[in-house]
């Protein structure tokens, strides 16, 4: 019998890959088992579309939302980029009293396109969740060479607080590669650039924002919209996943040509994982916790998607399990399995040599029943 083992990051806990890893050990006395580490465009995307890829990790240093210099990673293949914006511009990069989306930027993640860009990358695949910004890539753009002015023709810096304050803008000394570049982004909202569904209101007021900013910072979307749609005739702010990591999905379409895609699809597709699942008896996935998002284009349900395409039982393991999460069996998932074998503290069951042995003896015990209900 051959398995198949697609499971997510136990985020805080395992990687996509120690999880995978963890699995497969406790299974290979009972059958022959392939890893294929997965994400959904969060969090261990790039290291699950690395690892298949056989890329090349790059540490380069940007600027966070903030300004402060860091270290950040992408891989890189052949003349292929993967990135994630929260790598560089990403909420958990600054300290919860310092989050105000008026005076952060996307600038830091502008750079590592940049780097990329001076290293033979011309095709981008990006993830662009978790950013703690709103600045609808303005701050990236710049990076780029690109220019806001303000109405004194002062250049701009790019954070949220400037949108409101954009008069004009260039692309002269944009980056000329950039027209030779194809960007492919991770999404997975569907909000506009701004009003009541937008990125301010929906998304700033987790990144610090309170409600005399969160008007603020709506208005200066609405803004710059107007502004793009007057001098370049185009209407992206309406584009579902515009209002994308405070916007970023807006600057991405309107201004470098990207296409938008659900960050399950465009992982399955560059890891092959159809091609392994019609060669699999089982598919085992899973994540750190299962509950109503679960169903919401989420790895575990995109797995099993692919794989009720070809007919194949999917069971998946996560770290916890909401009653809600009983919906996944309409999309595609046999059955699921919370691995807390004893009762723990959150802090205990997320310390990694913990997480391994539940997840470990969870997955013997599932296939152990799996085999027994085969043979009759």
């Amino acid at each position: 019998m051959r398995i198949l083992v697609a499971i997510d990051s136990l985020k805080g806990s395992l990687s996509s890959l120690e999880a995978g890893l963890a699995i497969k050990e406790a299974l290979e006395d009972f059958c022959d088992v392939v890893v294929k580490p997965v994400a959904d465009g969060g969090e261990g995307s790039v290291e699950a579309m690395a690892d298949a890829l056989d890329a090349k990790f790059i540490d380069t240093i940007v600027k966070n939302p903030l300004g402060t210099e860091i270290l950040a990673r992408y891989a890189l293949k052949d003349d292929l980029a993967i990135l994630e914006m929260s790598s560089a511009s990403g909420l958990t990069l600054i300290n919860p009293d310092e989050r105000n989306p008026m005076k952060t930027s996307t600038f830091g993640f502008g750079q590592m396109i940049k780097d990329a860009i001076s290293k033979g990358a011309r095709k981008f695949i990006i993830g662009i969740g978790g950013s703690a910004t709103n600045d609808a890539g303005i701050g990236m753009l710049s990076a780029l060479g690109f220019k806001f002015y303000d109405k004194n023709g002062a250049l701009l810096d790019g954070k949220g607080e400037d949108l409101a304050q954009i008069c004009e803008f260039s692309d002269e000394e944009a980056l000329k590669e950039l027209k030779e570049c194809e960007f492919l982004i991770a999404c997975d909202v569907d909000n506009p650039l701004y009003g009541q569904k937008g990125a301010a209101y929906v998304y700033a007021p987790q990144k610090g924002a309170n409600g005399r900013m969160v008007k603020q910072l709506d208005d200066g979307l609405k803004h710059f919209a107007g502004l793009v749609k007057e001098k370049n005739g185009t209407k992206f702010h309406t584009q579902k996943g515009a209002g994308a990591a405070g916007g970023l999905g807006f600057a991405f379409v309107a201004f470098l040509g990207a296409k938008l895609k659900p960050g399950i699809e465009i992982i399955t597709q560059t890891i092959a994982l159809e091609d392994e699942i019609k060669k699999a008896d089982l598919v085992i996935t899973g994540e750190g916790r299962m509950d109503f998002q679960s169903t919401m284009g989420k790895t575990p349900t995109g797995v099993a998607k692919l794989a009720k395409r070809h007919h194949k039982p999917v069971i998946a393991l996560a770290g916890s399990v909401q009653r809600c999460a009983k919906d996944c069996h309409k999309h595609g998932i046999d059955a699921f399995f919370c691995i807390l074998n004893e009762p723990m503290s959150l802090e205990e069951a997320m310390r990694k040599d913990n997480a391994i042995r539940n997840l470990k003896m969870t997955a013997e015990q599932v296939i152990r029943l799996y085999m027994l209900n085969h043979k009759a």
